[in-house]
């Protein structure tokens, strides 16, 4: 489990493709300063397991279903990446709770640049419609965001100079395609209303 707080920006040092899958190489000195063999690091909001450590590198195994269900296919050597490690039990929850199982993608729409913080539109599926609500929680990019707007085809965030700053939100651009996780409460009410 994460918080969407994102710990660090970090960059692709190498992914090559194997058998449907891939085997991904990530710097990131903040993540690798404790990490082990076995470990849960969200790379863009997936929860990937550390296969291994070398330095400030981590090196992952991506399955098939990640690639075709987030943007990770998408990434290149050079590419930045939001890097969060698994929530230890002592320490708190600063976002909101976040598994690092993606529910689809989005394409960013539009920013409006503000003074204090950029306004941003996404698309929206079908599929994740019914668990996106004004002031709900949703995780972009495994980035911990409020909601802000809400209709049938998009939804809107602001983004605080410290997202900005601090995750790849601040260089995304329109056209883009982020990993959406929608709420995992949203969706545990929805089987218990439909009785599944």
């Amino acid at each position: 489990m994460f918080t969407g707080i994102i710990e660090e920006k970090g960059e692709v040092v190498a992914i090559a493709k194997t058998g449907g899958g891939a085997v991904l190489s990530v710097r990131g000195p903040v993540v690798t300063s404790d990490a082990k063999h076995g470990d849960s690091i969200a790379v863009n909001g997936v929860c990937l397991t550390v296969v291994e450590v070398e330095d400030d590198v981590f090196t992952v195994d991506v399955i098939r279903e990640s690639l075709d269900r987030s943007s990770l296919g998408g990434l290149a050597e050079g590419s930045p990446v939001n890097l969060e490690r698994a929530v230890r039990a002592d320490q708190r929850l600063g976002g909101h709770i976040v598994q690092g199982h993606v529910d689809g993608t989005a394409v960013l729409l539009s920013r409006k640049p503000g003074e204090s913080w950029d306004d941003v539109r996404f698309s929206l599926s079908k599929e994740l419609g019914p668990y996106v609500a004004e002031k709900g929680s949703i995780a972009i990019d495994g980035i911990s965001l409020t909601v802000t707007t809400v209709d049938d085809e998009s939804f809107g965030v602001s983004l605080i100079p410290t997202t900005l700053k601090l995750t790849t939100m601040g260089d995304r651009q329109v056209g883009d395609v982020v990993n959406i996780e929608a709420d995992v409460i949203a969706k545990y009410v929805e089987r218990l209303v439909a009785g599944k």
